[in-house]
Order: C-alpha cells, then structure tokens, then sequence
C-alpha cells in the first residue's frame, strides 16, 4: 500500500497500482498460479501466458492498456492465418517477369550516354506487397463500391510500369523511354515518379516527395469518410492504401497526422511500411530495431498494428521454441546485423545468429544453404495476405502493417547492400545471375550486352498473363489509373458577386471580410453551395467566419455530445458528421491535406468540391509549399487564401508573422495563379473567373476544367471600398493591370509632370493618397494603376517572349503590360507590401522609365503607420520616389527631392507615433 499522504504509483507499463483490491486472497491466488507457472516452466511461459490473457481481456473489452511493442514475431500466428485463395506458383511466376523488367528498365536508362538515373533495389523489396494487393485486395474504378486509392512508393515506380507492361497498358517504347519525358516526343515515355501531370491517365497520387504520402492518404480517407457523412457520395465500401518505406518514417509529416487517423476511427486506411531496414545511406536503425520503435509509436497513436517480419521457413523453428531463445534473440538483434545477416553465409548465421547450444541444437539438420534462405515476412504470400485480410475485417481503427524485408531481394548484387540506392546498373554476370534466380528461360546470347537486354513477356495467351487479367477484372479494373469524370455543376450567375461590385460608401471593408461575404454567399448557392469546403487551422474566428459555425457547422465524424462553452452565444460552436467546415486545429499541413483531398475530388471521385482554404499568408507556401507542389501534380484545384496577407498589415505580430515574399514563392509553381487585390470588387471577379476557369467545364480549350490553384492574398486592414470605375474592362482585372483612377486636376498654368503609380493589395490606399499630395502639394499628375497580379504580367510576358523566340518568322506579340503602358507618360512608381523583387519581377516589359519600393527584410511588430515608414512603402514615401524618379528623367528639380524627404521625415519612424490605426488585431 502507499504510505499516507503519498501518491499511489503507476508501473511504467500504465497499469494503476493504486486501485484498491476488493478481494486481497482471490488477488494472492492469482498472484500464486504466477509464482507456480515461474518456477516450473520457467519465465518465457509465463510471459505467453500473461500476453494471451491480455489478448483475451481486450476480446472481452477489459480495457486493459495496450503493451508499446510486442516480440519481434509475426502478429499472426501460423494457426490463424487464413487460407491463401490465389494460385501461388503463377503468382510468382507473375512477380519474377515484373522483377525482371523492372531491374532491366533502369538499368537501360543508365546506359552511357543516357544515364538518367532511377531506382532498382526499392520495387524488389516490396514487390510481393503489392502483387499480394494487385492480385487480391486493390479494387479498381469499376468496383462496384468505387474502387480503392491506393499511394504507390515513389522509387517503386519502374515495377508498377513493368506490371502494366503485361497488362498491355504499357509497351516496350514506354519502358525505353522510362525518365525521358520530352526528348522521346509525346507519349512514348514514362516518368521518373508517380507524377499525375505528367502521365494524366496513370498515376493518381504524386508520392516520392517524402513524407507527403503519409499525411496526404490520412486526409484523403478522412474525406472519403467526409463526402459519405455529408450524402454527397456512398465511399463506404473504398479504402485507401499507403506505401511507406521505414527510413521515410522519419520525416516529421509522415507520422505527423497518425493521431487523427486514430481520433477519427479511420478503419478505411491501410499503412504498409516496407520495413527493409536501410535508408539511402545505411541501416534504418543499425543499431536500434525500427519495427519494434514504429509499433510502439503506432500503438501509443491509437492504431491497430500487425508485423509480418518471418516467412514461412521460420514457422517450424518458432514452434519449437519452447523455452523462447528463439524469440529472444530476435528481439534482440540490431536492424543493423539482421542487415548483415542478409549478405553472409549460412555458416556465418550459424555462428552469429544461431549461437548457443540451445539454438544451434533447433538447426542442426538445416544446411548452410537452408539457413541462408531463411526469408522475411514481407516476401511471403501467405503471411502478407492474411495481413492484408486482417487489415480490411479491421473495424474501429486505421491499420499499420509493418513487413519486414530484404532491400534488392533476388538481385544478388544488390542485396541488403548499403550501396543499393546509388546502383544503377547490371552487369553481364549480375544479369544472368539474376535470370537464373527467377528461373526466366532468356538465353545467355541475348545477355551479352549488359546495357541492351532483353525484357520479358510470356506472350499473351501465356496462362499468367491470363491469370493477371481475370484478376483485375474481377477487382474492378486495372491500377493505377486516373478517370476523371466530374459531375457537370451549374455555376452561379452575377446577381452572387453584385454586393462587392457596389461601393460601400463611408464603411470600410477589409478584403478579407470582403471575401468572406461572397463565400458565405456562394454556400447558399443551390448549385454549388454544398461542394464548397472552408478549411482553416484554427482561425476561422480570426477570419470572421464564426458567423458559418451555427448554420454550416464544423465537420466532426461524431456528434457533438457536450454543452459548448459558448452555447448561449448567437454565433456558437457547433460540430457533427454533416458539417461543412473542416477545421484542422494547428496544423497547417494538415489543411494542406484536406485541400489536396478536396481540390481533386472531381477526378478521385467524380464529384467537384470546391476548397477554400483560409490561412495566414506568412504559412501558405512558406511552410507547406511542398505540399502545395504535390497538390499542384496531383491536379488539385481550388482556392488559397492568403489571409493576413503583406509584411505591415499584421501590426504586433513581428518578424515570423510578417508576409512580405509568398507572391514570389506562389509564382515558383506554375499551376498557381496568384492575385492581389485591392478591392472587393476585384475578389468579386477573380474568383468568378477562377470557378469558371476551374470548375466551368464549357470552356472549349479545357472541358474537363483547368488544373489551376488561385492564391488570392487578403488582409485584416479596413479600407474604402469605392466601387469600380464606370470603363473598367473586366478582363484587365484578370489580364493583372488597369487604370483605376486618372490624375485628378492640377492647379497653376502650362504643363504639369506626369507619372505612373501601380499599386496592388493593400498599398492601393497609400497610392491614391500620395496621388492627392503630388497634385495638390507638388504639381505632378499621376494616375494610378491597381496591380491585381504581378505574377501573371510577368508569366504573360514570358510566354510572349517564348513565342517571340520559337516563332521568328511571324510578327512580333507585344506583352499585355507593355500594351497597357505604352504611351503613358512619365516614370512608373511600382509599390506594394512585399519585398522589391514582386514588382520588380515586370520591369523588363514595362516602357517607362522604372522606380519600385518594397518592404525587403524581417518583419517587425509596430503600427501600420510606423512599419510603413520604417520600410518606406506610405504615401508619404511614395511621394517622394515619384519625385526622386522625375528628377532622374529631368522632369523635376532635384533640390525638391531632399525638402520632400525632410519634410515627411522619411527617416524617422517615430514621426508617425501619433498616428491612429483601425482595425489592428489580427
């Protein structure tokens, strides 16, 4: 008992030693039969023992605390696993011509003078992981329930291109032609990596970016769980498969989603971590046991786990284990010398491995030869197949399977080797050995040129071939395959955008609240208001949308079953399985996921969701750009709001919070179309343009709808909202340049100078006001010009210049912006909240002479005002470049320059303490 005024312990197991015994000698009897079973059987019994009545307790729901790992055995035992359905003999004749044509491939496209690199050894580790799935569990698109979404493993590509070979899906010109994507011509090649852009009809999910797989494929189960919750579509019966290498399980985003999947009872997700122990460099764990560390992680994160790490040679051995020397050495050894194991003799195994009397007695009458081809689970049919049947009866859990393996198993010069990922190349005797091991009846004469050998195909009317067929057929269709077939959606007409498109007289509107309004709009549209999905990380109060919270609700897959805090408020928190809005918490990346899923619904699953993902500027592409980029290959489409946006607006945030570089990140990807208004009107016309670009499908040059991302960046600060200009031609609000207002009237006789101000986003304000000062304190007549994309003047331009080059012999184009401009007069004064390289970016096309200013540098925390000074982007100086620039062109006196910039004290932020601001908060 614990001593008065103590705390009763725990174990370090988790099992609570503080609860009273409310009957001490029935508890002593048990405690006895322990004691009795420990002397005469000794403690490896007692330990079988103790885990089967753990077993037995939570079969009986016991609630008893889950052990962090278990021995490093199968899960399954010999007795439980499920007879194997399929005909094995063909099923690895089938694996040896896919091994065979994957290794050749590679090794082909390596040849001198080519040498574009790829990946042998990965497929041959998990090969009979998938043939198990191909042959048994993955359904296709024409299953009737939907078909599964399945993740293949980046650097096992060449074995999915190979398998598709026989199905006929592929020729022998594809498999040449593997990682030469433009130098073969269209269509006769294929890509490094599932890359759905580049080969659109095949790959469905970009994997080999490393750790996106895992979060990606829990976000997409969630939404399939999601679109069946809300009615939009019955998902109940497909499931999502993840392939996984062990050393990838160290990027921060592969396990960093596994709380959700268990939170949300994921039972539609299968993990398979291909667990061959060895990263690109070395062991995974050399001298640690990455299988026994994952299980406890997934264990520990609410997952149900099965290890498949012993093939069937071993079945004999471990039943004669009966004192569990055995099992303890297995748990015992380091990843790193089971690697080594996989390279040895079988004289070595038995003297390292098997090294006891005890041990060695269970071997004697095993050859050298017998111990060398003692195998791994994961290249088991068997054993992997009830692994995989145990993952799909699973209910309540998402499920990891843990498969150990051999990396480069069957390639006798690759094997386990720490050099595998950097070999390229077979040579003559590697490949005869290697025939030899899959027993493929190619002659030596057609191996003598180690850079151009043969690949394998039994022939059509071969009974494997045949075997391959029915089974996909029976599944559904073959895989990986990319359908997309959207549901046609009928695009709501002007009267939605008619509020923004008005003046809001004397109230001020920040475009983000602006925003917000035509998406509380669009929601209530009958067509399309049920496909949209706000996604947020935890913001959508920051962003002015607790206003949905009652009516849309936060998507839960559980009822709301408490009393919320704030549930006598109008604007309550409300949760449930048919809620609209999905808020991700604090995680960003797990937005990106959700957005992923969405944006590419109307290929995965016929049906066009509209994403509209609401976070801080600063951690858009900044800190989930490479999720941006997969969402870009994946096809995803879609809205990205850059809230917050610019490196002044967010006052009192400082340096990590201060958004003054994501236009030049977002125009990095080239699926981004990135605009930065300035008024609501212009978000009122953009995103009309982006649904009809994106999910308009009457759109003759794109009927299926364009594969785009629009990034519009929006911020907290309360402006005027005037309204259009009575010429505004709509398409130049797209096109990224117009004239929003010409110089008002300039007092005093004969010519007045004349500049150019171009303004975006939230520097729009500073621009007309400095347009006021310069008439009316400095006699120069400016117009200003609302920038709503440098990024798309620019990629205009550029795509001019290209044609220009390739197209010599025609007449000339001319780029929109130097159109727009040519034959204004005067210097351009270029200006906008982020660094001097956004404006600067279309300087080249731009026919005036040219002056930018930026906020280049760390962000700070202080007033809009005082951080506006301190980057010198205010009207105040704005004035002062238009001068500066005149100066420069002989169009003004340079002495008014230095009286300008002494008189607004430029270079004295504390001169603008006193000036008061709205709004501030974030």
């Amino acid at each position: 008992m614990a001593s008065p005024g103590k705390r009763p312990a725990i174990s370090a197991a988790g099992l609570p030693s503080q609860i009273p015994d409310t009957d001490p000698e029935e508890t002593a009897e048990w405690l006895e039969s322990l004691d009795g079973l420990l002397d005469s059987d000794g403690k490896h019994r007692a330990r079988f023992i103790m885990l089967k009545l753990l077993d037995r307790a939570r079969e009986r729901q016991v609630g008893v605390p889950a052990l962090r790992s278990s021995d490093y055995i199968n899960t399954i035992s010999t007795e439980m696993e499920p007879e194997f359905p399929g005909d094995e003999d063909i099923e690895r004749r089938i694996r040896a011509f896919i091994r065979w044509n994957a290794a050749i491939m590679v090794s082909k496209a390596n040849r001198k003078g080519l040498e574009v690199g790829g990946h042998i050894a990965t497929y041959q580790s998990v090969a009979s992981l998938y043939e198990v799935g191909f042959n048994h569990f993955f359904r296709g698109k024409s299953h009737p329930g939907g078909g599964d979404q399945v993740y293949f493993q980046g650097h096992a590509s060449p074995g999915i291109y190979s398998r598709a070979f026989l199905e006929g899906r592929l020729t022998t010109e594809h498999l040449d032609g593997f990682r030469q994507d433009a130098s073969r011509g269209p269509g006769r090649s294929v890509t490094s990596y599932p890359h759905p852009r580049i080969m659109p009809d095949f790959w469905e999910f970009p994997t080999v970016s490393m750790g996106l797989t895992g979060l990606n494929s829990i976000y997409q189960a969630r939404f399939n769980r999601y679109l069946h919750n809300r009615g939009i579509k019955d998902t109940s019966q497909q499931r999502v498969w993840a392939f996984l290498g062990d050393g990838e399980m160290g990027e921060p985003e592969s396990l960093g989603g596994i709380t959700v999947a268990a939170r949300e009872g994921l039972d539609n997700l299968t993990w398979v971590v291909n667990c061959n122990l060895q990263q690109l460099d070395g062991p995974v764990r050399g001298s640690g046991k990455i299988v026994q560390e994952l299980e406890s992680v997934f264990l520990g994160a609410g997952w149900n786990v099965i290890k498949v790490l012993w093939s069937r040679d071993w079945d004999l051995l471990l039943h004669a284990d009966v004192d569990g020397k055995l099992v303890t050495k297995m748990n015992t050894t380091p990843d790193g010398q089971f690697q080594t194991y996989s390279t040895e003799t079988g004289d070595y195994i038995r003297q390292n491995f098997f090294d006891s009397p005890e041990l060695q007695q269970m071997v004697k009458d095993y050859s050298d030869d017998d111990l060398r081809k003692l195998g791994r689970g994961g290249h088991d049919y068997r054993k992997v197949y009830a692994a995989f049947k145990a993952a799909t009866e699973h209910v309540g859990q998402p499920t990891v399977i843990l498969a150990q393996t051999v990396k480069g198993w069957t390639i006798d010069a690759l094997e386990a080797r720490n050099a595998t990922h950097q070999m390229k190349k077979l040579t003559v005797d590697d490949l005869k050995a290697f025939r030899d091991r899959l027993y493929l009846p190619i002659a030596d004469d057609q191996l003598n040129d180690p850079y151009d050998p043969p690949y394998f195909h039994p022939g059509e009317d071969a009974p494997e071939i045949k075997y391959l067929h029915d089974r996909r057929s029976e599944l559904g269709g073959y895989l990986p395959e990319r359908k997309p077939k959207p549901k046609i959606v009928k695009l709501p007409g002007d009267d939605v955008y008619t509020p923004l498109m008005k003046s809001a007289g004397n109230a001020k509107v920040a475009t983000t609240q602006a925003l917000v309004r035509l998406l509380r709009d669009l929601m209530k549209d009958p067509e399309i208001g049920q496909r949209i999905v706000p996604i947020a990380p935890d913001e959508f109060r920051t962003f002015g949308m607790d206003s949905m919270f009652p009516t849309a609700k936060i998507y839960s897959p559980h009822e709301q079953n408490y009393d919320s805090v704030d549930r006598r408020l109008l604007l309550s928190w409300k949760e449930g399985p048919k809620g609209q809005l999905l808020h991700e918490g604090i995680s960003e990346a797990g937005a990106m996921g959700s957005f992923t899923a969405a944006g590419s619904s109307y290929s995965t699953h016929g049906e066009p969701m509209i994403p509209f993902y609401i976070f801080y500027s600063m951690f858009g592409f900044q800190r989930t750009g490479d999720f941006i980029w997969g969402a870009a290959d994946q096809m995803s489409r879609g809205f990205l709001i850059g809230a917050t946006a610019g490196r002044t607006t967010l006052t009192g945030e400082g340096t990590q919070h201060a958004d003054g570089h994501s236009p030049l990140l977002a125009s990095t990807n080239p699926a981004v179309v990135h605009y930065d208004p300035a008024f609501g009107f212009e978000i009122a016309q953009i995103v009309k343009d982006g649904l009809h670009r994106m999910y308009g499908y009457q759109n003759e040059d794109h009927p299926g709808g364009e594969d785009l991302i629009y990034y519009l960046t929006v911020y907290n600060e309360p402006v005027d909202q005037p309204g259009p200009p009575d010429d505004l031609d709509a398409d130049s609000i797209l096109k990224g340049l117009y004239r929003f207002r010409y110089a008002p009237e300039v007092q005093g006789e004969g010519d007045h100078p004349t500049a150019q101000l171009l303004a975006s986003g939230v520097a729009m304000p500073a621009a007309l006001h400095a347009q006021q000062i310069l008439a009316e304190e400095w006699g120069v007549a400016a117009d200003v010009w609302s920038v709503t994309s440098w990024n798309e003047l620019r990629r205009e331009a550029l795509d001019v210049d290209r044609h220009n080059f390739t197209h010599p012999d025609e007449d000339r184009r001319t780029p929109y912006v130097t159109q727009a401009l040519q034959g204004t007069q005067g210097p351009v004064v270029a200006v906008s909240d982020y660094m001097h390289a956004v404006q600067d970016q279309i300087q080249g096309w731009v026919p005036n002479s040219w002056f930018s200013l930026g906020a280049d540098g760390f962000g700070i925390a202080d007033t809009r005002a005082g951080a506006r000074r301190y980057f010198l982007v205010d009207a105040q100086s704005i004035v002062v470049a238009t001068l500066a620039a005149l100066a420069k062109d002989g169009k003004y006196d340079p002495q008014a320059v230095a009286v300008a910039f002494k008189k607004y004290e430029l270079n004295d932020p504390t001169s603008t303490a006193g000036v008061h601001q709205e709004g501030a908060g974030a």
